[in-house]
C-alpha cells in the first residue's frame, strides 16, 4: 500500500483555528470591491485591560473605542453589492473564540454532549425490553409494538434533513436545549400512554428530538477542536453512541420484570432531568459566528452604525436554500458520490445488525437456553465490553494518524483515517460467523455470548472510520455527506426489528447468522478499496476537498 497518494491528490492542508472558524462560510476575500481597511474595536472593562497590556497590535489597524463592554475585536471595511460593511473577526487569543477556550472547558462541554448522546442511545433501545408486556396490556401484536423502534429510527433519519439548518440561524445552544427538553417531555407520554397509537406518536417525537444526539455533536466538536485534535472527542462520541444503543437492555429487562414497562420510560425521563439542567446552566454557544453576530448587534445598538456585521450575516442564506442544502443535497450526494454511498452502505449494515440483534439475542438466550426476561438482557454486557475494547484499541489508529501527520505534514490524506476500518471492522463478520455456528441449544451459552463482543468491536470501527473519513474527504460539504449516510443508516436500523424474528425463525438461526456474516465479509473490502482508489474518486468529485 505504499502507492498511497500524497499532497498532489490529497485534501487541503490542515487549517488553524481562525481558518477553521471562517471556513464555515464562503470566503469573502474574492468578493467584488473589497476595501482593505482594517482596525480594532474595544470598550468598557476590556479597554482597561488592553491599556494595561504591553503587546503592540498596531499592525491590526487603528483602535476604535465604544461605550459598552466589548472584547477587542478585529474589523475590516468591505464593500459588497455596492454596500459598505464593517465586518468583525476574532483577534488572536480571543477567549470567546471556541478554539481558544481552555482545555478544561472544552472537555466539560464534550462530556455534557457525550452524556446526552449516551442517554438518547439508551432511550432508543430500552423501549424494546418492554414491548411484550406493553402489547399484552394493549391487546395488540408484538409486531405492532416493534413499530415503536421503526418510528424512532425513521424520525431520526428524516428529522436532521430539516432540523440542521436552524443551527445556522440561532446557533447550537438553543437547538440543544429545546430539542433535549422536548425529548424529556415525551417520556411523560410514553409512560402514561393509554393505547398503542399514543406510544407510536410519542416514539416518533422522541426520535425527532433525540436526533440532536447524532447530527449536531460532530459539528459542535468541529467548532471547538482543530482537525489535528478532533480524533479523541470524536472517538468518545462514537463510543457512547454505540454503548447507549447496545447497553439499555441490560437494565431495562429487570425494570420491566419488577415494576412494569411504563417505568422503563418513567425512570429514563427522570434520569435525564439533571443533565438537562447542567446543559442549561453550563453549556456555551460553540459557533464562533454566532458570538460575532451578537457583538455586531451590540455595536449597532450602541453606536447607531448599521454597518457592523459578522461574516455569517453577509453570507446568510434564506431558510429555503438551507433546507435544500440539508435535504436535497444530502440525498443527491448519497446517490452520486461513490465514497458517500459505499461508507453509507457499510455503516447502515452495521446499524442494521445492531438493531437486528435486539430481537436475535432474546431468541438465542430465552428460546434456546430457557433464560428469563431479566437475565436474558445480560448478554448485552458482552456488546458493551466489545465496544469498550474497540474504543481502547482505536487509540492505536489515533497514534498512527498523529505520527503520519508529524512525518508527512500537509501531505497526510483522508485515506490515512482508514486503518481502523481495515483492520478493526473485520471483527464484525468474525463475530457473526461464531455467533451463527453456536446457535444450537446443546452448545453452552458462553460461546454466543463471547461472539457478541467482536461484533460490537467491528461496529465501532466502522462507525468511527466512516465519519472521520467522510469529514476529511468532503470538508465544507461533509455535513451534507454525513446527513445522507445518516439517512441510510437510520432507515436500515428502522426496518431491522420488523422482520428480525421472522427472519431467524423461518430461515433458521444458524443460516440467518451465516447470511449476515457473508454480507459483512463482502463489505469489509470497502475500506481497502477506498484506501487504494479513494484519491481517484475524490479527484473526479466536484464536492470533495481539493
Amino acid at each position: 500500500m505504499s502507492n498511497l497518494p500524497t499532497k498532489h491528490d490529497g485534501p487541503r492542508p490542515p487549517i488553524n483555528a481562525k481558518d477553521s472558524l471562517n471556513s464555515e462560510l464562503p470566503d469573502l476575500k474574492h468578493k467584488e470591491d473589497r476595501t482593505h481597511s482594517k482596525g480594532r474595536v474595544v470598550g468598557g472593562s476590556f479597554l482597561e485591560k488592553l491599556r494595561g497590556n504591553d503587546s503592540d497590535n498596531s499592525e491590526d489597524g487603528p483602535l476604535t473605542e465604544v461605550n459598552i463592554d466589548m472584547p477587542e475585536t478585529r474589523t475590516e471595511v468591505i464593500t459588497k453589492d455596492g454596500e459598505e460593511y464593517i465586518v468583525l473577526y476574532f483577534t488572536d487569543g480571543d477567549t470567546e473564540n471556541p478554539f481558544n477556550w481552555p482545555a478544561g472547558k472544552k472537555i466539560f462541554i464534550t462530556l455534557l454532549l457525550c452524556m446526552m448522546t449516551l442517554f438518547i442511545g439508551l432511550a432508543t433501545t430500552a423501549y424494546s425490553s418492554g414491548i411484550t408486556r406493553m402489547c399484552e396490556d394493549f391487546g395488540v401484536s408484538t409486531t405492532l409494538g416493534q413499530l415503536g423502534l421503526f418510528c424512532f429510527n425513521m424520525s431520526c433519519a428524516l428529522a436532521p434533513l430539516f432540523l440542521a439548518p436552524f443551527c445556522e440561524l440561532v446557533g447550537r445552544k438553543v437547538i440543544y436545549i429545546g430539542a433535549y427538553a422536548g425529548f424529556i417531555i415525551v417520556f411523560i407520554g410514553l409512560a402514561l400512554g393509554k393505547n398503542i397509537a399514543t406510544i407510536l406518536v410519542m416514539r416518533t417525537l422522541s426520535g425527532f428530538f433525540g436526533c440532536v444526539g447524532t447530527i449536531l455533536v460532530g459539528g459542535t466538536f468541529s467548532d471547538m477542536y482543530t482537525p489535528d485534535s478532533r480524533a479523541v472527542p470524536m472517538a468518545c462520541f462514537a463510543y457512547v453512541a454505540i454503548l447507549g444503543t447496545v447497553g439499555a437492555p441490560i437494565y431495562a429487562g429487570f425494570i420491566d420484570q419488577a415494576i412494569g414497562w411504563r417505568w422503563i420510560e418513567g425512570i429514563q425521563g427522570l434520569a435525564n432531568l439533571p443533565l438537562l439542567a447542567a446543559i442549561l446552566l453550563f453549556f456555551r454557544e460553540t459557533r464562533g459566528g454566532v458570538t460575532l453576530h451578537k457583538r455586531a448587534q451590540q455595536l449597532r445598538a450602541a453606536t447607531g452604525d448599521q454597518r457592523y456585521k459578522a461574516e455569517m450575516d453577509l453570507e446568510a442564506k434564506d431558510l429555503k436554500e438551507m433546507l435544500h442544502n440539508s435535504s436535497v443535497k444530502a440525498v443527491k450526494m448519497l446517490a452520486t458520490e461513490p465514497v458517500v454511498f459505499a461508507f453509507g452502505l457499510y455503516i447502515a449494515f452495521a446499524w442494521f445488525v445492531t438493531f437486528l440483534f435486539l430481537s436475535v439475542i432474546p431468541i438465542t438466550f430465552q428460546e434456546h437456553h430457557g433464560w428469563g426476561e431479566g437475565v436474558a438482557g445480560l448478554p448485552y454486557i458482552s456488546l458493551c465490553i466489545g465496544v469498550t475494547i474497540a474504543f481502547a484499541l482505536n487509540f492505536l489508529q489515533i497514534r498512527k494518524y498523529q505520527s503520519l501527520t508529524a512525518e508527512l505534514g500537509n501531505n497526510v490524506v483522508p485515506e490515512h483515517r482508514l486503518y481502523g476500518a481495515m483492520y478493526g471492522a473485520c471483527f464484525l463478520p468474525i463475530g457473526l460467523f461464531i455467533y451463527s455456528f453456536t446457535q444450537y441449544g446443546f452448545i453452552t451459552w458462553v460461546a454466543p455470548a463471547i461472539a457478541l463482543a467482536p461484533i460490537c468491536m467491528g461496529i465501532f470501527f466502522i462507525f468511527e472510520s466512516t465519519y472521520s473519513y467522510t469529514a476529511d474527504c468532503y470538508g465544507e460539504n461533509s455535513s451534507s455527506a454525513i446527513a445522507g449516510q445518516g439517512l441510510m443508516r437510520n432507515a436500515l436500523g428502522a426496518v431491522a426489528p420488523l422482520f428480525a424474528s421472522q427472519f431467524f425463525h423461518n430461515v433458521g438461526s444458524q443460516y440467518a447468522g451465516l447470511i449476515l456474516a457473508i454480507a459483512g465479509t463482502a463489505l469489509t473490502f470497502i475500506p481497502f478499496i477506498m484506501y487504494k482508489y479513494g484519491h481517484l474518486l475524490r479527484a473526479r468529485s466536484k464536492l470533495a476537498s481539493a
